[in-house]
């Protein structure tokens, strides 16, 4: 199977995403405008984009923290960037206009494209792998003993429920979607993750940075699962960039200026990680009112490779493992990616062309 004619995704899980999707939306939080800095107009007279408050997402923070994508927009457009704290708020907010591209998981990704037959939108650009744990409490050692016990994930159906559902099952342990079975899956907030955790009214979490880090650093909790472990070259798609197909053909310029920005940043984080852990903090503080713990960001930001391929072998995997698990029904994911601008955009920086497959 290749991601050209992936098999994978939605029914079950797309009925079940958009029962939350207008609630979720709730979580959106505009981040503000920004009067982009320097070039020619030309294009749009706003460009809206979303991203989480998450080390995963530090592309989009560093973009932003920098001025990239303001920079590469140009002084004719100014750019609107919103936050949200789950998936299915970004897509929601996607499939209503109110932004025009946005940073986001796999799965989401790949509900958009299911719900809209393949008209939403386009993945255009990889952002980051890896970065994602099973953290338990100690004394838990083997998936022998986490029978009995309740884990958290962060939503039902999302790309870390259907990893952790996928795990289990490859063990032979059984789950339900309404906590049951030989290990209790608890969906609930990351945020609310680390509170549970801490008070013990739960046992362990399949999370993203930088709440793996958290749940070590502040509550003694210890990896059980590295994620990258269960996947070919230790390589998966957390984090892409997705633009409405509608936008994108109205403004395509538009788009390679922020694929353009978003190159930049990527260049920026692997040239000095250091330093771009620092600004990816500054921006966590402003939208957060608080920055990380110095060792939570340097274990979260160690943990996640920043990478402009999409990895579209393992879009089409997570599809597959949701399939597997009873979460959803196949769909057809041939077009969901549109690279031909980003392997332009690095062909012109003398970088190595990406592959859909």
């Amino acid at each position: 199977m290749n991601a050209r004619r992936a098999r994978g995704a939605v029914a079950a899980l797309a009925a079940l995403a958009l029962t939350t999707l207008a609630a979720a939306c709730g979580n959106a939080e505009p981040a503000g405008t920004t009067a982009a800095a320097a070039g020619g107009g030309g294009g749009p007279a706003e460009v809206r984009l979303g991203y989480f408050p998450n080390i995963t997402h530090a592309t989009a923070l560093v973009g932003v923290e920098k001025g990239l994508y303001a920079k590469h927009l140009g002084s004719g457009t100014a750019l609107k960037t919103s936050t949200f704290n789950a998936g299915p708020a970004a897509i929601e907010a996607v499939f209503s206009g109110a932004v025009d591209a946005t940073y986001v998981g796999p799965n989401p990704a790949i509900n958009a494209w299911a719900k809209s037959k393949g008209q939403a939108i386009k993945i255009v650009a990889g952002a980051a792998s890896g970065g994602v744990f099973l953290v338990v409490k100690p004394g838990i050692e083997s998936v022998e003993d986490l029978k009995g016990k309740k884990i958290a994930t962060p939503q039902l159906g999302n790309t870390q429920d259907v990893a952790l559902r996928h795990w289990l099952d490859s063990k032979g342990v059984k789950t339900d979607t309404k906590g049951g079975g030989e290990v209790s899956i608890v969906p609930q907030e990351n945020s609310q993750t680390i509170q549970t955790f801490a008070t013990g009214d739960i046992d362990g979490a399949w999370v993203p940075e930088p709440f793996a880090s958290r749940l070590i650093t502040e509550s003694g909790g210890k990896v059980l699962v590295d994620e990258r472990d269960l996947w070919p070259g230790k390589e998966f798609v957390i984090t892409h960039l997705i633009v409405r197909q509608e936008f994108a053909k109205e403004h395509p310029e538009a788009v390679r200026k922020l694929i353009e920005a978003h190159v930049e940043a990527n260049e920026l984080i692997a040239s000095d990680p250091a330093e771009a852990a620092e600004t990816a903090n500054a921006a966590l503080e402003k939208l957060a009112g608080k920055p990380l713990k110095p060792e939570v960001l340097d274990g979260a930001f160690k943990n996640i490779t920043f990478t402009n391929d999409p990895i579209a072998s393992s879009l089409v995997g997570s599809a597959d493992h949701a399939v597997k698990v009873g979460l959803l029904e196949p769909v057809d994911l041939t077009g969901i990616y549109d690279l031909k601008i980003l392997n332009e955009v690095l062909a012109a920086r003398g970088r190595p062309q990406i592959s859909d497959k």
